[in-house]
């Protein structure tokens, strides 16, 4: 490959020349990985000869752990072999059953996305809330729904299994009695793709609206119609966006979360037509949870797929995911 970078004629094909080029900076990166760790390795076992080592053990043990913790970064991206595992993911929440319980919850998960962006040094821009009602549940506004964009490397590969229903039990903040509550919400989490070329859309197939863009409690965020509302008539398939000022940036930014969903779509399509069996819709009720988070009577954060588990579920609602992610990654 890096002969074919040296001929003379190698950016006449300037499209198969970039891909070439971004292949090969792919493999440098994680050849100059390996000679750095290879390195370490070297200087480890140089300590190690020393017979009199004294304070050196404990700065060996911890050149020893840090080498781990890159190792074990490195694994990580050996299960990143999807088509859209590098890039950027697109997370929505939907509140389901449970009602202005389930949509202060749909909120807690928000937000809980969004810590979890920013612990990983990730960038998290909010494309679309549809908010519920206001009360004194842990998030100032309910949410019935939101879309957020988080940016950074493998971010959909960190994200992706998130997708599913979510279960909470509480003592509900919206309960005289104080009587314990379940809510439920489900997570969908789409690949961001860079452009839509993956899937074919036409335009006699959509349905566009536009509307204002509102925050809580119905405040106009503009007073123009810049908000977005785009529906695929042949699949049902709606999105909307109203994070930017201007109609026609919604209205780019909604087309590429159309464009993810009707990939998914038909991604789905074809596993069910390899299973031979007819696909059904996930709800966010009972039966259908991935994971579950006990605030009363205990404190529990249970996977029920990977069975990780955490006795710290504000840790977890902070953003603190990196162990039921790792887990996930390993999943099948």
């Amino acid at each position: 490959m890096k002969e074919q970078t040296d001929k003379s004629d190698f950016w006449e094909n300037q499209s198969q020349a970039v891909a070439i080029s971004q292949e090969l900076a792919k493999i440098e990166e994680k050849l100059k990985f390996f000679e750095e760790i290879k390195k370490e390795l070297q200087e480890i076992k140089d300590f190690l000869r020393i017979e009199e080592q004294g304070d050196l053990t404990q700065e060996l043990f911890k050149q020893l752990e840090l080498l781990e913790s890159k190792i074990k970064s490195k694994e990580k991206e050996v299960f990143f072999n999807g088509k859209y595992d590098k890039g950027n993911a697109i997370i929505s929440v939907y509140a389901g059953a449970g009602g202005q319980d389930a949509e202060d919850w749909a909120a807690m998960l928000f937000r809980m996305y969004q810590r979890y962006s920013d612990r990983r040094g990730f960038q998290s821009v909010v494309i679309d809330e549809s908010f519920g009602e206001e009360g004194g549940g842990e998030a100032k506004h309910g949410l019935k729904s939101g879309t957020l964009e988080i940016k950074g490397k493998y971010a959909y590969g960190l994200l992706k299994k998130e997708t599913g229903v979510h279960r909470l039990v509480r003592i509900s903040p919206f309960s005289a009695q104080k009587l314990r509550h379940t809510s439920f919400a489900l997570v969908e989490v789409l690949p961001n793709l860079e452009d839509n070329k993956e899937v074919e859309i036409k335009s006699d197939d959509l349905q566009i609206d536009y509307y204002k863009s509102s925050g809580p409690g119905g405040q106009y965020v503009n007073k123009r119609e810049s908000a977005v509302r785009i529906i695929h008539r042949p699949t049902g398939l709606t999105v909307t966006c109203q994070s930017e000022r201007l109609q026609g940036k919604n209205k780019e930014k909604a087309m590429a979360i159309l464009a993810a969903k009707l990939y998914q779509h038909q991604e789905e399509q074809k596993e069910q037509e390899l299973r031979g069996i007819k696909g059904n819709k996930i709800s966010a009720s009972w039966g259908n949870q991935i994971r579950s988070y006990v605030l009363h009577p205990y404190k529990l954060v249970k996977d029920l797929r990977t069975g990780v588990e955490s006795k710290s579920p504000e840790d977890v609602l902070d953003g603190n995911l990196d162990d039921f992610i790792e887990a996930e990654i390993r999943l099948k």
